[in-house]
């Protein structure tokens, strides 16, 4: 048995399984505390690595893909501190880290697992139920239906649809990206036979996400557990028809607006396709709608100030 303790949590692994307690102390990310102790079976590992550094280093898991409904459901969109399968190493503890590595190596060698896609889920998802509050509404799961209710500063055409109901039966999938500077993030439930609205901010079926550590965590954990309980992308898996890869979110990485700079390349682009362009009548209105979402508690002050500061530079934008 190899056991790795640290201040973000404990490490322990008995040959068959990696179980991951996290810390519960004020620097350990509140999505690891949500998700609390996961288990991950040997058999969906790709790999692990230690990753040394100066001050202390990182223990990481490298998952198959397809293994873990977060994971998938996330696309990569999860900030380094948010991740559940890595962990912050203390200097002292770096052999420690070694050896737990090459113990989990030795048995994926030994029992010859493979390291290709999986074809269902290994690991069953967060647990239910569970409540997440996006910038204009707020998701509820109870393992069988979602329900929607929308927050008073909506769009008109969510307000006009009205809350949302949903049972899995009737879900062909779950969507979730994090917000990338002036672009909302959103959690989007797509119902079979229903085309998405292509902006989530009108779109009746999602709710709109505004910067991570406030909503964002919590609507992960809720779109991965919704997937989780959906047919598997690769669709050799779950219950209900033809599950293809857009069953959930795909596998492309989505930014998170972690710090100002992010917001400063995403304004500065020559990508954007905003500059000077854009009407300052929407540039005036997406300022008031940052500054409720500070005052409201949705945006932290850093995250505030930085996709403010971004907004502002638009005025001046040739």
């Amino acid at each position: 048995m190899a056991e790795l303790m640290v201040r973000d949590g404990t490490w322990v692994f008995d040959g068959d399984v990696v179980r991951i307690v996290p810390g519960r102390e004020r620097g350990v990310h509140r999505l690891r505390q949500d998700l609390g102790e996961v288990s991950v079976p040997l058999a969906a590992l790709a790999g692990i690595a230690y990753e040394p550094a100066r001050k202390g280093g990182r223990l990481r898991l490298r998952l198959r893909d397809g293994a873990d409904p977060l994971l998938y459901v996330t696309g990569g969109g999860l900030p380094a501190d948010a991740n559940p399968y890595q962990v912050a190493v203390d200097p002292g503890r770096s052999g420690v880290a070694e050896y737990f590595a090459d113990e989990v190596r030795q048995a994926l060698a030994i029992g010859q697992v493979p390291d290709g896609p999986a074809d269902r889920y290994l690991l069953p998802g967060p647990a239910v139920p569970l409540l997440a509050t996006g910038v204009d509404g707020t998701a509820t799961f109870d393992g069988d239906r979602v329900h929607i209710d929308w927050r008073w500063y909506t769009s008109e055409a969510k307000k006009q649809a009205g809350a949302r109901d949903f049972t899995l039966a009737e879900l062909e999938g779950v969507e979730w990206r994090a917000a990338v500077g002036l672009e909302s993030g959103f959690l989007r439930f797509r119902p079979k036979g229903v085309a998405p609205h292509p902006e989530p901010e009108h779109d009746p079926n999602s709710i709109e996400l505004w910067g991570f550590k406030k909503e964002s965590g919590t609507t992960a954990l809720l779109a991965a557990a919704v997937a989780a309980r959906l047919p598997h992308p690769s669709g050799k898996a779950g219950t209900g028809t033809d599950a293809g890869t857009d069953a959930v979110a795909g596998s492309r990485p989505a930014p998170v607006l972690s710090k100002a700079t992010d917001a400063d390349d995403d304004s500065s682009g020559s990508g954007g396709g905003t500059g000077g362009g854009e009407d300052h009548d929407a540039l005036l209105r997406r300022l008031r709608e940052l500054g409720e979402l500070h005052r409201d508690g949705i945006l932290t002050a850093e995250e505030f100030a930085s996709a403010k500061s971004a907004v502002l530079k638009r005025f001046h934008t040739p």
